[in-house]
């Protein structure tokens, strides 16, 4: 019987569909201190619903993001905050929490889907190494997301093997051409990462088509290999960091059923971990999860892994 690795879904998507506050000036990290109790209740909606593998709330609580608006001393705080948020939700889940890994969250630094905002691979590293220390003592493991580019991906990943933790890597892939958004192929992104023992490749806030359609040279890693939509219609060459809502609008096609057709297709290609991303909530979970069990499925969690950190 295959065992499944069951991911949550989006996270700041969710916490502004069901905040009153639709405007927050530090983005996601802003409910880590006006509601923090907000931030545990979708961590825990994600437990509940089937994920085995819980992210903390940190996307946008890095030095670089926090500097736009003038809250670097709020780094250190926001970052424990939400691994600790994170430990709540799953202390609350009781038994149904005690085998939800918690994964830190190490993202695009200088903007997301914008290959040409990548800083110099030193700058990147020295950051990163920052924020891995500041998660370790509280994650499970390592996830490496949204990456579009071979370079911001290895900064991310180096800094975080240095903890000894499992290391995941999640490229964002172009709409159409299924290449990390900087056009190098998924392949020539995984060859960057040969040398740092990376225990999963995913890919991730792309549209689900088009993870289909490369999760072939995805699995050609030979770890294992999976992914987690998003549910936006299209994603702009020209995309401002920071104004999501704004920019992208969201699919009126992507239901629970529907998004769970699609996983169910990289799961039969060979995928093993699977979840969402931005547009995907609990409700699509606890349908991916139903149906991997009806299918024959196990869903499972971190120890289902078999390549060692």
């Amino acid at each position: 019987m295959k065992k499944i690795i069951l991911l949550d879904g989006g996270m700041s998507l969710e916490l502004l569909n069901r905040s009153t506050n639709k405007a927050p000036k530090h983005w996601s990290a802003e409910y880590l201190m006006t509601d923090p109790d907000l931030v545990t209740d979708v961590h825990y909606d994600y437990i509940t619903a089937g994920a085995k593998i819980i992210t903390v709330n940190t996307y946008s609580a890095t030095y670089t993001r926090m500097a736009m608006v003038d809250a670097t001393d709020k780094v250190e705080y926001l970052q424990n905050t939400a691994c600790q948020l994170a430990h709540r939700a799953r202390d609350r889940a009781g038994s149904q929490g005690s085998d939800v890994a918690i994964a830190g969250s190490l993202p695009p630094l200088n903007g997301t889907y914008r290959p040409d905002r990548v800083r110099d691979y030193d700058i990147n590293l020295e950051e990163y190494r920052k924020l891995a220390a500041l998660q370790a003592p509280y994650v499970d493991l390592f996830i490496c997301e949204t990456m579009s580019t071979a370079q911001e991906a290895r900064a991310a990943a180096q800094a975080a093997a240095e903890h000894g933790k499992p290391v995941w890597v999640g490229w964002t892939l172009d709409d159409e051409r299924c290449t990390l958004r900087s056009g190098e192929t998924i392949t020539e992104g995984t060859d960057a990462l040969a040398d740092l023992n990376i225990s999963a490749i995913l890919a991730n806030c792309t549209p689900p088509e088009t993870i289909g359609k490369a999760m072939k040279e995805l699995l050609a890693s030979g770890l294992p290999t999976g992914g987690y939509a998003n549910g936006f219609t299209s994603i702009p060459l020209a995309y401002v960091p920071g104004k999501t809502k704004e920019q992208l609008s969201s699919r009126q096609d992507l239901g629970p059923d529907r998004y769970s057709v699609f996983v169910q297709d990289w799961v039969n290609a060979g995928a093993t971990i699977v979840g969402g991303c931005c547009e995907v909530g609990p409700v699509h979970i606890a349908k991916m999860r139903d149906d991997l069990i009806k299918n024959g499925y196990t869903i499972t969690g971190l120890e289902a892994t078999t390549v060692n950190p």
